[in-house]
C-alpha cells in the first residue's frame, strides 16, 4: 500500500505529539506533583454535623511543623470557615464537601481547583511559599447568592522570617 510523503510525514508528527504530551503527563505527575483532585471519601451530607464528624466544626489543625489540614463545608451561599490561616512554607491539605448542591472551591493564583459535590470528599493538597492573601470562590453556580462564596486563605510569613526582616 502507497503512502504519501506527506501524509506519512504528518502521521510520524502527530505520534511524536502524542508521545511529548504523554511524557509531559508523566512528568507533571511524578516529579513535579501536580495531581488531579478526586474523591478522597464518601459521606452522607445528612451526617455533617454529627458529634465525631470532622465537617460539625470545620477547622485548620496542625498535624506537624509545616504541615495543616483544613476540613471546609460549602453549602448554599458560604464556606465555612470562611478564613484560613497558615504560615509562609506550609503544606496543607484541604478535605471539602457540600451539605446541599454541587460546589466548586477554586484558590485564585493557584491551582487548586475542586469540584464540590454533596456524598464526597474532595482533597487536594498545595504548598503556600509566599505571604499574602489568597482569595477562594465558588465557580460552580449554586443559587441567587453565588456571588456571596468566597473565603481568604492567608499566609502569614513564618516566625524565623520575621525575626530575620526585623534584624536588619
Amino acid at each position: 500500500m502507497h503512502v504519501d510523503r506527506y501524509e506519512r510525514a504528518w502521521m510520524r508528527l502527530s505520534a511524536a505529539a502524542l508521545a511529548v504530551f504523554l511524557v509531559a503527563i508523566v512528568v507533571a505527575a511524578f516529579a513535579w506533583g501536580i495531581q488531579l483532585p478526586g474523591v478522597y471519601a464518601r459521606i452522607d451530607p445528612n451526617t455533617l454535623y454529627d458529634a465525631g464528624s470532622p465537617f460539625a466544626d470545620p477547622t485548620v489543625r496542625e498535624l506537624a511543623p509545616g504541615k495543616y489540614e483544613a476540613y471546609v463545608r460549602a453549602q448554599i451561599w458560604q464556606f465555612t470557615p470562611r478564613e484560613i490561616r497558615i504560615p509562609a512554607g506550609s503544606s496543607i491539605t484541604f478535605y471539602v464537601t457540600s451539605q446541599d448542591v454541587q460546589h466548586g472551591f477554586n484558590v485564585a493564583g493557584t491551582n487548586i481547583n475542586m469540584m464540590v459535590l454533596p456524598g464526597q470528599i474532595s482533597t487536594l493538597t498545595a504548598t503556600f511559599d509566599e505571604p499574602g492573601t489568597y482569595n477562594f470562590i465558588c465557580h460552580e453556580y449554586c443559587g441567587q447568592l453565588h456571588q456571596t462564596m468566597y473565603g481568604q486563605i492567608i499566609v502569614e510569613e513564618a516566625a524565623g522570617e520575621e525575626v530575620a526582616q526585623s534584624g536588619e
